[in-house]
């Protein structure tokens, strides 16, 4: 698969647009309960800013779509998620809704210890539709990156997302990232998360969906299986954790392991390994290379406190993509990894028992 298929007529054609809901994050100065964290730091988080960021950082050109409130903290996102290079002119203020926040406790998301308290009912990203956004900003890039948190939100969100999905001739390569949030659903009172989700994805180009999302939300237990509810897109990604992703593009099946990595933080993996699988695509390399540098860039995330890492500079990572099976599976991925300067690749030929490691 390719992106040179038709592409948007407007003068200021970009890589990426990546639409969603972007929030103000306060991250715990200490460890423990929310109840007894004494002050928070503030970063931004949201998985289509996630992505676009990243991919900014790593060369692309970018546009974030999304809403805010006309308040401070829509000032700070906008002013943050620019400052990574995104282009924000298709941001909407919103003066009568406020940008959400949330706050979360410090550690892995996975243990029953981690608290996150939301405040984004009624924010100013709910109020995305068809009718508040400006579509031809949105349909102005190469690739259009959504995901399912987008729907969860509101009605108007996810008619947004259906007319965004819908196949018809010259939209951009859509993009969609599954995200199954049960709990959003659940605040909306909509209890068709899950066949919302399945239809939406159907009608995308690209899709990644976790196969533990693919369990709960659908019932289905395999890369397999998801392909045969998923038979619509061009490529379909199914990423399998620990174990590493599959591929399936037309008839072909491509797998890829999973890095050995040194985790710092379990956060922010998912919107790494999708802006690193779109970095790919947009520089056509081969699926297996695609696959390769979504796990790089989420090795990257992973390897820092925060959701948001840089990725590793586009050649070093090109050569660790292109490493042979036996290096690859050798390498192991620690603190500081994207800033270092050492060839892995020149050692891929070294013994079979000593373990290609960078740094």
């Amino acid at each position: 698969m390719t992106v040179d298929g038709p592409r948007s007529t407007a003068p200021d054609v970009v890589d990426v647009v990546a639409l969603g809901e972007s929030m103000v994050t306060f991250l715990p100065s200490v460890p423990g309960r929310l109840a007894d964290v004494p002050s928070f730091d503030r970063a931004i988080g949201g998985a289509e800013s996630n992505v676009a960021c990243v991919l900014a950082a790593a060369g692309h050109s970018v546009r974030w779509a999304g809403r805010v409130g006309a308040d401070g903290f829509g000032d700070h996102l906008v002013e943050a998620i620019g400052a990574y290079g995104v282009d924000v002119s298709a941001v909407r203020r919103d003066p009568a809704r406020p940008t959400g926040v949330y706050f979360r406790t410090a550690g892995d998301r996975a243990t029953d210890a981690h608290e996150v308290a939301y405040y984004r009912a009624g924010s100013a990203a709910s109020a995305m539709s068809v009718d508040t956004m400006d579509l031809d900003a949105v349909r102005s890039g190469r690739v259009l990156h959504l995901s399912g948190i987008t729907p969860a939100l509101s009605a108007g969100c996810l008619g947004l997302t259906r007319e965004l999905t819908a196949r018809r001739p010259g939209r951009p390569l859509v993009s969609f990232d599954v995200n199954h949030r049960p709990g959003l659903w659940r605040d909306t009172g909509d209890g068709r998360g899950p066949e919302v989700l399945l239809e939406l994805a159907r009608g995308a180009d690209l899709v990644f969906v976790g196969d533990d999302e693919a369990r709960d939300a659908w019932g289905l237990d395999g890369p397999e299986a998801v392909r045969a509810a998923l038979p619509e897109p061009t490529v379909l990604v199914v990423k399998q954790g620990a174990t590493g992703a599959t591929a399936f593009h037309g008839d072909q099946v491509t797998s890829v392991p999973a890095l050995h990595v040194d985790v710092v933080a379990a956060v922010g993996a998912g919107d790494a390994f999708a802006a690193g699988f779109l970095s790919a695509t947009l520089r056509e390399r081969p699926v297996r290379e695609r696959l390769r540098h979504g796990h790089l860039w989420a090795a990257a995330a992973l390897t820092v406190p925060g959701d948001l890492a840089a990725p590793p500079a586009r050649d070093h990572a090109d050569r660790l993509a292109a490493l042979d099976d036996t290096a690859w599976g050798r390498l192991r991925l620690g603190p500081g990894w994207t800033q270092h300067g050492e060839r892995p690749g020149d050692r891929a030929g070294e013994g079979a028992d000593e373990e290609v490691r960078t740094p």
